[in-house]
């Protein structure tokens, strides 16, 4: 596996709701693992990302994601460090959100996260589904809600808390 994963995506949607999307917790409920996000945009400041309370049901702890913001260019850059709670014995690795205009409209959204010596953060958020259903899909899967959410202003379906609650 690749000690690096580039993933891109375009939005139909301004670089500004992609940022915001990305930043703040009214959007970060609404795809991915949701929960609330909580970021000091200034270099040195703080990231976390508490559990919702799906997450809290089947064990998870009240924040499950933490971080440093390294590089804040609102709204077109934000470089940050990414260290999964329950990943122990593996350092943060380091996240680049590269968000640009596209002559068409729409909003290209790079992610490259160094995943350098961290090879158990690198299986996970790779996109490769837990054949037991449980966790998630990765970046894949928290890009593509990001898309769904900002171009149709709904969650995308069938969420992994969704399936996993439908399992209990």
């Amino acid at each position: 596996m690749s000690e690096t994963q580039i993933h891109r995506i375009f939005i139909n949607a301004t670089p500004e709701r992609v940022w915001a999307a990305i930043t703040t917790p009214e959007f970060s409920r609404l795809y991915g693992y949701t929960g609330d996000v909580s970021y000091d945009l200034r270099p040195g400041g703080a990231y976390h990302h508490a559990a919702s309370d799906e997450m809290r049901s089947l064990g998870m702890p009240e924040v499950v994601v933490t971080g440093e913001v390294l590089e804040s260019d609102p709204p077109r850059r934000l470089v940050q460090t990414r260290a999964p709670v329950w990943i122990e014995d593996e350092e943060p690795g380091t996240v680049t959100g590269d968000i640009e205009a596209t002559a068409d409209g729409a909003t290209r959204l790079t992610l490259t996260h160094d995943l350098t010596g961290r090879p158990t953060t690198a299986e996970q958020v790779a996109g490769n589904p837990d054949p037991m259903g449980a966790g998630g899909g990765g970046w894949p899967w928290v890009l593509s809600g990001i898309k769904t959410v900002l171009e149709t202003g709904q969650p995308m379906e069938g969420g992994v808390w969704e399936r996993q609650a439908d399992a209990v």
